[in-house]
Parts: C-alpha cells; sequence; structure tokens
C-alpha cells in the first residue's frame, strides 16, 4: 500500500448531521500523525520504517476524511500496519518506549490527544479501532437507506445475519484487547490511558455486542412462523443475562468522560427493554398452564413488562440526548412488535383474570426468569503474522553521520 495523501483532500468542511443509531458505537478512536522516523531512524531499516510511518499516515487521512466511513480499506491498512507494528512489541527488539504514539477521537477535532511512548498501547489502539469500526459497519447494515413502496424500512435478513457476524467479530477484537494487550501495558501508563479504554469498558462493549447480535436474532425469531415461544423466552432471557453482565462491567467504571454516560443510558435502556421481553415471552409460557396460580403469575409478568417498557421509552430519551446527540431508529425487530404486543396482551389478560388477581392476591409476587447458559460467544481473533522485513538477517541499516545526527538533535531541542 502506498500513500495516500494524494488521493484525499485535506481541509474539506465536514456536514454536521445527527447520526441514527441502531447498533452503539461509543466512539472512533484514530491516530494522529507522529514522528516515526526521528525515534527509528538508524534503527530499523529505512524500507521498513517508511511502510510503518506511511501506513500510519494513510490510516490517519483515510479515517479523518471519510469520518470513518472507508472500513473496508482501513480495515485492510490497520491489518498490514499490525504485522509491521507487531515487531516494535518484541522485547527482543528492544524497540518498545522509543516512539510515542498519538491518537484522538475521530470528533475532537485535535482537541483531545492522547500520547503514549509504548508501542502496546498502539497495538491497542490499532484492534480498538478495528472494532470500532465494524461495530460502525454493523450499524450501517441496520439502517437501510432506501424505503419500500409502503414507507416502511426493510432490513433483509441476510443484512440482519451478516450484522450478527460483524458484532461476533467486533466482540473478538475487544476480548483480545482485554486478554491480550492491555497486560503487557505497565500500570503507570494503564492509569493513564482514556476512560474508554479501561479493561471494564471494553469488555463491557464486548458483551454489549453479544447482547445486540441477540437482539437481532430475537428479531428474526418473531418473523420466523416456525419459532415457538420457548425460543423467543431463551432468546430474550440470553438478551437480558448480556446486557445485565454489561452494565455490571460498566458501572465499575469511570463514566466521567466523552461518552461515557451516554453510554451507560444505552446499556440501560437495552436492559428495560430486553427485561420486558423477557417477562412478556415468560408470561405467554406460564399462560398456557390449567391452573389460576398460572394466570395469576402470567398477568404478573405481563403488567411488569408493560412497566419496564414505559421505563425503556424514558431510558430512550435520555440515551438521545445525552451529548453527542443521536437519533434513535423507527421500531425495528422483536421491540416493534412487542411495543404493540406488549400493552395489548397486558390489558387483555388483566380483564380476562382479574377476579382472580382478587381471590389469588396472596399469589401475585413476580415470579423468577429461567436462566439459560448463553449461546454467543465473541470470535476469537489472532494478530496477523509478523511480516518478513522484520528478519534481522536481511537487514542493512544506514549509518548515520555525525552532521546529520547533530541536526537532528537541533531539531528536537527546537
Amino acid at each position: 500500500m502506498g500513500c495516500t495523501s494524494s488521493v484525499y483532500a485535506l481541509g474539506r468542511k465536514k456536514k454536521v448531521t445527527i447520526p441514527e443509531v441502531v447498533v452503539y458505537v461509543p466512539s472512533v478512536r484514530i491516530p494522529v500523525q507522529s514522528d516515526l522516523p526521528r525515534a527509528l531512524k538508524g534503527v530499523i531499516p529505512k524500507e521498513l520504517l517508511d511502510r510503518l510511518t506511511c501506513l500510519r499516515n494513510q490510516i490517519f487521512l483515510v479515517a479523518e476524511d471519510t469520518d470513518g466511513s472507508a472500513v473496508t480499506e482501513l480495515r485492510r491498512a490497520l491489518e498490514e500496519y499490525l504485522s509491521l507494528l507487531i515487531g516494535l512489541t518484541k522485547k527482543e527488539n528492544g524497540l518498545e518506549d522509543l516512539v510515542e504514539f498519538k491518537w484522538k477521537n475521530l470528533d475532537d477535532y485535535g482537541k483531545h490527544e492522547i500520547c503514549v511512548a509504548n508501542s502496546w498501547f498502539e497495538l491497542l489502539s490499532s484492534v480498538h479501532m478495528m472494532a470500532m469500526l465494524t461495530l460502525s459497519e454493523a450499524n450501517s447494515l441496520m439502517i437501510p437507506k432506501d424505503y419500500s413502496g409502503s414507507g416502511v424500512r426493510v432490513v433483509t435478513s441476510d443484512s440482519k445475519r451478516e450484522a450478527v457476524d460483524l458484532l461476533l467479530k467486533a466482540s473478538g477484537y475487544l476480548e483480545f484487547c482485554v486478554k491480550s494487550v492491555l497486560v503487557h501495558i505497565p500500570p503507570d501508563l494503564k492509569n493513564r490511558l482514556p476512560k474508554d479504554l479501561q479493561d471494564g469498558v471494553l469488555e463491557a462493549i464486548s458483551i454489549q455486542a453479544l447482547g445486540q447480535g441477540t437482539e437481532i436474532q430475537l428479531g428474526l425469531a418473531v418473523d420466523c412462523q416456525k419459532a415457538t415461544l420457548s425460543v423467543k423466552r431463551r432468546l430474550a432471557c440470553e438478551l437480558l443475562i448480556y446486557f445485565s453482565q454489561a452494565y455490571q462491567c460498566f458501572s465499575g467504571c469511570d463514566i466521567n468522560h466523552g461518552y461515557g454516560k451516554k453510554h451507560l443510558w444505552f446499556i440501560k435502556w437495552k436492559f428495560l427493554e430486553s427485561k420486558a421481553a423477557a417477562y412478556y415471552y415468560h408470561g405467554l409460557i406460564l399462560d398456557k398452564g390449567n391452573e389460576p396460580s398460572c394466570h395469576v403469575s402470567a398477568v404478573c409478568c405481563f403488567l411488569a413488562a408493560e412497566e419496564l417498557l414505559a421505563q425503556s421509552k424514558k431510558a430512550c430519551l435520555s440515551f438521545c440526548l445525552a451529548p453527542p446527540i443521536t437519533r434513535s431508529p423507527p421500531l425495528w425487530g422483536a421491540m416493534k412488535h412487542l411495543h404493540q404486543k406488549i400493552p395489548e396482551v397486558a390489558s387483555r389478560k388483566s380483564q380476562m383474570y382479574g377476579y382472580l388477581l382478587e381471590q389469588e392476591k396472596g399469589l401475585q409476587a413476580l415470579p423468577d426468569l429461567p436462566e439459560f447458559q448463553l449461546s454467543l460467544r465473541p470470535d476469537d481473533y489472532e494478530l496477523p503474522e509478523i511480516d518478513q522485513a522484520w528478519n534481522k538477517e536481511k537487514w542493512e541499516i544506514e549509518s548515520q553521520t555525525l552532521k546529520e545526527h547533530l541536526k537532528d538533535c537541533e531539531n528536537d531541542r527546537d
């Protein structure tokens, strides 16, 4: 890959839009131009240094000019960059702390740059960027650009399944960040990392991605005539577990950063929706029983689902209004169905079994939801093979003249 400074024009005015959210992308962090040549000149071969510099600059230019929408090109560049970057993390090369790597949030316009002299931080940021781009791609798949003739937006089943695959891939990237990258960063540097790169936040987003994949699967089940009530209840209960776990991970983190409070509102919104769905489907199954207590428990579930649904609407509004402002999509998938069915069923069943509610007041406790083993797991992610350019047996490093060395020293003082 070559440099792209001639392909993408800089300084172009960005159109201000309020994005629509189906799959939530907390933040996209992109590299800021850093002076790799100054730190690595005379240490690694010039060709290797040029490739590292050029690829990193390419990622920066493409991401900034396209607002991260050129996902395929960015992913390809990041994979190639990672195969080169791995060499800087190898202890035997002794290059871990030579370069100060700079990153920023895509929408910060350079106001809040983070600068860390550690190649594992660079690796963490690069894989994190791949995860965020993958979440963004899944979001795009769930927001169709055209409408059907009836004015109802249609997302094909194939697009939904592809979005689930992307969510599992994003979850795998983030799990890799937590288990295989953060452990290599010294504690003092880890404390300086941006809040959205905390272990708990990364783990929460990874679990959240699995939850959103389950949410799409529940929507597919609702649309499938062959899907049984038991399957729908299981998916709804699994969805609730995922968002419960994500909330637990996130609640122990410092949320007083740019996206922290908004992110927490998103998880609350989805948690309340999933709990409403779980109680609704559990109620439908209980209602099939013959005992009066079964019907009483079912009505309790329907009423709880209705109340949770009302709370979820408020949480959705709070999420959308929390900065940066976003638009929630029109109701889709399972929730489009449930926003209609839950109030209707709660009202009808309350009237139908009102006499039982009066007779069985002692049995009106909300029943426990069943527990299920979670179905979705993050995709395994492994770093690409280290580039052959790191084969030291073939290295030819140009020696630096005294004049060039003194000139670099003067530039450092400037």
